[in-house]
């Protein structure tokens, strides 16, 4: 894929600071590359918009996700493979040092 923007784990953490100031209570590791694996799979050059989609709900017209502020199924088959995504990396991803953050 040309011009692709892979996200990582410290790019997470970034973006959490400055998005939220909640501190971040996932696995930024796992987050990352679930991002990038489920770009890579579904074509999208940029993994930081699926990063929103999963956890603030923002939309991406580009792949439909919303239509009238609610998810489409796309949106929902979307965030499930995330989710899952997530999930499964995050059992083989060591446990984040809490001192990061």
């Amino acid at each position: 894929m040309k011009n692709k923007k892979y996200l990582t784990p410290k790019h997470v953490l970034e973006y959490f600071l400055h998005r939220s100031n909640e501190p971040i209570r996932h696995c930024h590791k796992a987050l990352a590359a679930a991002c990038n694996d489920i770009s890579d799979e579904l074509d999208y050059d940029n993994p930081l918009d699926l990063l929103k989609l999963l956890c603030f709900n923002d939309e991406i017209p580009s792949l439909h996700t919303h239509s009238y502020s609610f998810n489409t199924a796309t949106g929902r088959e979307i965030i499930y493979k995330l989710q899952n995504h997530y999930y499964e990396t995050k059992d083989i991803t060591p446990i984040q040092n809490t001192d990061l953050v």
